[in-house]
């Protein structure tokens, strides 16, 4: 690990060093990868500088006790021997954790689609329920959520939705919520009192720039025609809903909620190179079993992820055995202990995979 953090941190003096040149700055995309790559290595970098300088601690201490004979100084020195020994541990830990691989769409926005499963309107409104849980949670983070498209029920529930979200940061933090979400409550209409379970699956994609995805004309059909369901007056009355049909992969994606034509079909393409990617992406990991295996939760639609027992107002989540007893809580957005825990799991199965590479 050593001679790897050394060549970090000659690459950032290089970097540092490439940033002051003239012609870097007038070249926009050079400067930017370079700005990127500087952002990505810096922590490495600065956590490698404590790292050091707790194993000069370490020297230092060593030596006084070495060399020092009076009771006072030497406890003094036992304690700062103790300090730099546990840094070093701790500090050690880090470094793995910032030099594992890093998934090139965690900074991205991401492709958000919601929709209702097994168990009618219930589910319906359960799909609903975690759009607005999801909908808070963006408040929280100072995240905009860009609706595509939203079909609902008529009674407050939801049929599916597909949303932009935008934040840094975004897809990092809801990678982890691809899956099935099941709920089990006794629902309104239940005159009997038993307990329902009813699912909705969530995906989500990493948006992507349209150099990623080649989306060739003559695999495409676009369809304008005026919005249906809930709209203003512009929305309704002039052609400003777009449909794009994928021939290749028969993906169809429909955009009504803006009153712009140009508008809806941006979202359509955004959502269709998601798509695509998110294919392409499964195809290229087809056959690396073990990846997959290494992560939590593979963001399949048919894995069953989490349940949500409202009886009990327990949330569990299945794939790191963690159970919360902050339903309503959760349902409100407080997602950030869940997806930490996610996240912590994650971290974990790739050093242990890691650690068994190395040996």
């Amino acid at each position: 690990m050593e001679e790897k953090l050394q060549a970090i941190e000659e690459r950032l003096n290089a970097i540092m060093k490439e940033l002051e040149d003239p012609e870097v700055v007038k070249d926009q995309d050079r400067f930017k990868s370079l700005m990127k790559e500087q952002s990505d290595i810096t922590p490495i970098v600065e956590k490698y500088h404590e790292l050091k300088a707790a194993q000069e601690q370490e020297k230092e201490a060593l030596m006084i006790l070495d060399e020092e004979s009076d009771e006072e100084m030497r406890e003094l020195a036992k304690e700062e021997l103790n300090e730099a020994k546990d840094n070093q541990v701790k500090f050690e830990e880090e470094l793995k954790i910032l030099l594992l691989p890093k998934d090139a769409n965690d900074e991205k926005n991401c492709i958000m689609e919601i929709r209702a499963g097994a168990g009618g309107d219930e589910a319906a409104l359960f799909a609903a329920e975690l759009f607005r849980m999801y909908q808070h949670y963006c408040e929280t983070k100072h995240w905009t959520m860009d609706i595509a498209s939203y079909e609902d029920t008529g009674i407050g529930g939801l049929k599916e939705a597909e949303i932009l979200i935008k934040g840094k940061g975004a897809y990092a933090a809801l990678k982890y919520e691809s899956g099935v979400h099941r709920v089990q409550r006794i629902p309104e209409t239940e005159s009997g009192g038993r307990i329902h379970t009813s699912t909705a699956s969530v995906a989500v994609l990493p948006e992507v720039e349209e150099k990623e995805v080649e989306i060739l004309d003559k695999d495409i059909r676009i369809d304008v025609m005026r919005a249906s369901g809930n709209g203003g007056q512009c929305v309704n009355t002039t052609d400003s809903a777009v449909r794009l049909t994928h021939y290749p992969t028969g993906i169809v994606i429909y955009s009504q909620t803006e009153k712009s034509q140009i508008q809806n079909k941006a979202k359509a393409f955004a959502l269709l190179r998601s798509k695509l990617y998110d294919i392409q992406q499964r195809e290229m990991h087809a056959a690396e079993d073990d990846l997959r295996r290494s992560q939590i939760g593979t963001g399949d639609r048919a894995e069953k992820i989490r349940t949500y027992n409202f009886p009990q107002s327990r949330v569990t989540d299945h794939r790191i055995k963690l159970t919360m007893h902050n339903l309503q809580g959760i349902l409100n957005g407080d997602l950030e202990e869940l997806i930490s825990n996610l996240t912590a799991a994650d971290q974990a199965a790739k050093l242990s995979k890691m650690s068994e590479q190395e040996q």
